[in-house]
């Protein structure tokens, strides 16, 4: 190649196309040279030596480069792994900032920074190169035409989440054309967008779609690959394998087009971030990136013993969030995915990590005091996974205001109330009622707790009714893999059965733990199939397995288009009823004088729970009155929102229980709409008042709505 080099800027960072060339841009605090590395249509490499350097950012403008463009750097400086530096040139290195990655790592000893045959492992210096075995990143064009499209901005207390994978929801869907199935085109075709739409929920949370490492050889050695994506090399590039277009940039204007075909639909998109560690892993892993680039600036070393790293998310290593620059590369990356890709919010994997600037998790560190003042993250959705693996890594109610998290507690309790374990009914008010004791006094809303049953790290619906236990067999580790404590009931029977009382069952707890999970205050997130009865034969851990039992099988929505139809129903009635998404906290006391209160708790006598029955774990039955015409906060307009009014029953007893209407409730009718030993929603339901007994079977919900 005839270049011209000129100094170019150092801001910003990657590589920016102005429409006559191209600035490059890279940091490194540590390096002693960096070489920009060029690459043509026959994958010959020329290479650049950036002599400017400015506050460590080492920049060159080249004249003439155009999008399509592929390149990467080679970095100098010391190889000493005991003091924490692992630079190698040898390595051909992914620019952090890349827009677009063009193709995948080939697992090889080439890029790994050591020989693998050495006395001392990962202290020796390899001398191979690993061009031939490295994606190259891409220079690209950045303008789209979003023809108006802006974020959706739809509140949070009216918002219902579906989790799903972007490969696994198409790939088997048979209105779809093959070559759209497992692609950001597939998710924007008209048949994927119109499941979502007639389901009625109002976000996609998308697992991981930033460019991650997808075939790790201790995978890539059993046939098995990276399939749930938890393991980043860049955070800026979509991940190229899930493009039906190609690699040369391509990837980034279909990513946009399926966000503003989503927007169009009225859906919002969360993307499921990954910004506490890499997929560079410990000491003896491959050197891709941030580790050839500056190892000590981008990574949490131990103290006293640089050679290896912090791990607080069983990943082998830990981002450095305490370094000026790893705060700049996580805030910018975000900033870029919401202004220029206009994705509408966040859930942060393991978020506790990010919290770590000494070995304690502090909800005052940094990270959190940079996304509270940001005019641009601080208003879009943000959402943590409140735990890592570390010390004191658990922190479900300790995030900060803006935070909503993924309710762990949520999820167990309402497997344990199912389930019928002995529980206290007092842990299954709060869960239900918002989690107030885990947010309110942090000034946070019910929409601060994401309540969930399931997700996609454990069993889809379906078999959490089906199994005892894991059957992790597929992932080739003996079945030792995967979580035990799964908190699940297989009704009976351990899988596949033909028994109908079994089957039965199975179908009317899957209705329990959605009417629940439905009816819950704070903000509902569906796990994608489970609508339809998605299975993974009892395999709890798929995060390996790219293959039809990760893929939703969209041949259940024709055998189980029932339970599909009620779940379409019961979240239009979340929808309709503003009792159900109440923006503040229950008072459990008279608002606007109506001399009913805002919220009671009855047992199945009709009597107000009593102090000593909230303690007993045997008590296994409860009903609650939830009052529409008590909702102390208004509507965008500012007027009184009166809605109806409803009488729950719950019954997780083994046997059918008489419940009878509390006194206060007598003066009303009341009439039943859902009865989840029926498979749909029921018209013209029985009317209850006064005295009348309402019998509620064994292990099921019945929903009165007052007349």
């Amino acid at each position: 190649m005839d270049l011209q080099v000129w100094p170019g800027k150092s801001y910003p960072l990657g590589a920016t196309w102005d429409g006559r060339g191209t600035n490059f841009a890279l940091f490194s605090e540590n390096a002693t040279a960096v070489d920009l590395c060029l690459f043509d249509e026959e994958e010959q490499e020329t290479r650049l030596r950036l002599t400017e350097v400015n506050h460590f950012v080492w920049h060159a403008y080249i004249p003439g480069i155009k999008p399509g463009q592929r390149y990467g750097y080679r970095v100098y400086g010391n190889f000493m792994p005991h003091s924490g530096d692992r630079f190698n040139a040898n390595k051909l290195l992914i620019d952090p900032y890349a827009k677009a990655i063009a193709g995948d790592v080939v697992n090889a000893e080439a890029i790994y920074g050591y020989p693998w045959e050495t006395e001392a492992e990962d202290m020796g210096f390899s001398e191979l190169d690993n061009v031939a075995y490295m994606p190259k990143c891409v220079v690209v064009d950045e303008s789209f035409d979003w023809e108006g499209d802006e974020l959706l901005r739809i509140p949070m207390y009216k918002t219902i989440i579906y989790e799903l994978h972007i490969r696994g929801f198409t790939k088997r869907h048979p209105d779809i054309p093959e070559p759209l199935r497992g692609t950001y085109a597939g998710l924007a075709h008209p048949a994927a967008i119109s499941h979502l739409k007639s389901l009625g929920i109002t976000a996609v949370e998308l697992l991981p779609i930033h460019q991650f490492l997808a075939k790790p050889g201790h995978l890539e050695s059993k046939g098995l690959s990276n399939y749930w994506g938890y393991d980043s090399i860049n955070y800026f590039s979509p991940h190229c394998n899930y493009s039906s277009r190609g690699v040369g940039g391509e990837q980034v204007q279909e990513f946009k087009e399926m966000v503003k075909a989503l927007h169009k639909a009225g859906i919002e998109v969360i993307l499921d971030v990954v910004y506490n560690h890499t997929g560079e892993g410990n000491q003896f892993g491959p050197t891709l990136s941030f580790r050839g680039i500056d190892n000590r600036s981008y990574y949490r070393l131990v103290e006293d013993q640089e050679r290896y790293y912090m791990d607080f998310t069983g990943c082998g290593n830990s981002l450095n969030v305490r370094h000026p620059q790893v705060l700049k590369l996580i805030t910018d990356s975000l900033r870029y995915w919401v202004q220029e890709m206009h994705i509408d919010g966040f859930r942060f994997d393991l978020a506790s990590a990010l919290a770590r600037e000494l070995y304690e998790v502090n909800n005052l560190a940094a990270f959190f005091n940079i996304i509270h003042q940001d005019p641009i993250l601080s208003t879009v959705k943000l959402i943590a996974e409140p735990w890592d693996v570390g010390e004191g890594g658990y922190q479900i109610g300790n995030f900060p205001l803006l935070w909503s998290e993924w309710n762990g507690k949520y999820r167990d309790t309402l497997r344990d109330f199912w389930r019928g374990q002995d529980s206290t009914l007092s842990e299954f008010a709060l869960r239900f009622t918002g989690s107030s004791d885990l947010y309110e006094t942090s000034g946070r809303k019910p929409s601060a707790s994401i309540n969930f049953i399931t997700a996609h790290d454990g069993y889809p619906l379906s078999d959490l009714v089906s199994y005892n236990d894991r059957h992790n067999e597929a992932n080739g580790e003996n079945n030792q893999d995967g979580h035990d404590d799964n908190r699940s009931w297989n009704c009976g029977e351990e899988g596949d059965t033909d028994d109908p009382e079994i089957l039965a069952l199975r179908s009317r707890q899957q209705r329990n733990f959605l009417v629940t999970l439905m009816l819950s205050e704070g903000v509902p997130m569906l796990l994608g199939g489970d609508e339809f009865g998605r299975t993974q034969q009892g395999n709890n851990n798929a995060y390996c397995q790219d293959s039809e039992i990760s893929w939703i099988d969209w041949s259940l929505v024709d055998k189980n288009r029932e339970f599909l139809e009620f779940t379409r129903h019961l979240i239009a009635f979340h929808h309709q009823n503003p009792v159900f998404r109440r923006r503040n906290w229950f008072q459990g006391r008279q608002i606007h004088g109506s001399g009913v209160r805002d919220l009671a708790w009855f047992a199945s006598n009709g009597e107000e729970m009593t102090e000593e029955q909230w303690q007993q774990e045997y008590i296994k039955t409860i009903s609650i009155f939830l009052n529409g015409e008590e909702l102390d906060a208004p509507s965008e307009t500012g007027k009184r929102i009166i809605g109806n009014s409803f009488f729950l029953c719950f019954n997780t007893y083994h046997e059918p229980i008489d419940f009878l209407l509390p006194e206060d409730l007598q003066q009303w009718q009341w009439q039943v709409l859902i009865d989840t030993t029926k498979a749909h929603f029921i018209h013209d339901g029985k009317i209850y008042q006064k005295d009348d007994e309402l019998p509620v079977t064994e292990r099921s919900i019945v929903v009165l709505r007052r007349l």
